[in-house]
C-alpha cells in the first residue's frame, strides 16, 4: 500500500495534530492510518497484533500500540491511556465478523464483538474528549458499515454493534459540539479487506460459486456499483471528515456504499 495523492486542500491541514486509530494494522485501518500521515499528522496505530501494528505504524511514519479492545480495563491503563490524552484524532476503526443464525449464535462471540466494537470505543473516546475539550479541537470518526443503518441475515452481533455505534457517534456529536470536536460514521458497503475475504471463502463454498459470482450476485446483490471498495477509498473519506472543510458536519453517517442504501 502506498500513501493516496493529496491534493492542495488536504496538503498538511492536520499538520500539529495526532491521530489514534484502532485496528490499524491491516485493512481499512492501515490505510486511513497512512492517509492522515499524509496529510500531515502524527500517528498512532493500535492493533492486537503487534507485528502489524508495527509495520503500519513504520509505513505511516508513526508509532504503534498493542491491545485487546475486548479487553476493556486494559484500556484505562499504561500505553493507551497516555495516548489518548493527547490525541486530536480518533479513528474507531477495529471490528470483527461471526455469521451465523440467531439460534446457533455463540453468546461469547456476541459479547466480545460487543466489546470490541461498542465498549471500546466508548471508552477511548471517554478518555479522548477532556484533551480535545481542553484543546478546543477534535475529530472523532467512527467506522460504521453500511449494516450499520441496514440489517443482514446470520450477522445479528454486527449489525447490533454498528448500529449502537452509530448512536454513539451522534451523541459524541451532540456533545462535543460546544467544544471544537465533531464525531461522524463512515458507513461503508464491502471492503477488500481480510475479514470480507473471508466471508467471500465461506459464502464460495456454501453456495457452490466462483468467489467473483459470489461478489456481484450475492454479497452486492443490492448494490448499483457491483465491486469491492478498496481500502483507500474509505480512508480518503476519513481524511475529508478530519480535515478544517469538514467543520460544519457532525453526526453524521456518511454512506460509501456503491448505492446500497438508496434503496
Amino acid at each position: 500500500m502506498t500513501a493516496a495523492p493529496v491534493d492542495g486542500a488536504l496538503a498538511g491541514d492536520l499538520a500539529g495534530r495526532v491521530a489514534l486509530v484502532t485496528g490499524g494494522g491491516g485493512g481499512i485501518g492501515r490505510a486511513c492510518a497512512v492517509r492522515l500521515a499524509a496529510a500531515g499528522a502524527d500517528v498512532v496505530v493500535l492493533d492486537v497484533d503487534e507485528r502489524r501494528a508495527k509495520l503500519a505504524a513504520a509505513e505511516a511514519g508513526g508509532r504503534a500500540l498493542t491491545a485487546d479492545l475486548a479487553d476493556l480495563e486494559a484500556l484505562g491503563a499504561g500505553e493507551v491511556r497516555d495516548a489518548l490524552g493527547g490525541v486530536d484524532i480518533l479513528v474507531n476503526n477495529a471490528g470483527l465478523q461471526h455469521v451465523a443464525p440467531i439460534p446457533e449464535f455463540p453468546p461469547a462471540a456476541f459479547g466480545r464483538m460487543l466489546r470490541v466494537m461498542v465498549e471500546a470505543p466508548f471508552r477511548l473516546v471517554q478518555l479522548a474528549l477532556p484533551g480535545m475539550y481542553d484543546r478546543g479541537w477534535g475529530r472523532v470518526v467512527n467506522v460504521s458499515s453500511v449494516h450499520g443503518l441496514r440489517a443482514s441475515p446470520y450477522k445479528a452481533a454486527y449489525v447490533t454493534a454498528k448500529h449502537a455505534l452509530e448512536g454513539l457517534s451522534k451523541v459524541i456529536a451532540l456533545e462535543g459540539a460546544e467544544h471544537g470536536v465533531t464525531s461522524n460514521c463512515v458507513s461503508p458497503a464491502y471492503v477488500r479487506t481480510p475479514l470480507v475475504e473471508d466471508q467471500i471463502e465461506g459464502q464460495s463454498a456454501a453456495h457452490g460459486m466462483p468467489r467473483e459470482q459470489v461478489v456481484t450476485e450475492v454479497m452486492l446483490a443490492r448494490a448499483a456499483i457491483r465491486r469491492l471498495i478498496e481500502p483507500e477509498e474509505v480512508a480518503e473519506l476519513v481524511a475529508y471528515l478530519c480535515s478544517p472543510g469538514a467543520a460544519m458536519i457532525t453526526g453524521s453517517s456518511q454512506t460509501i456504499d456503491g448505492g446500497w442504501t438508496a434503496h
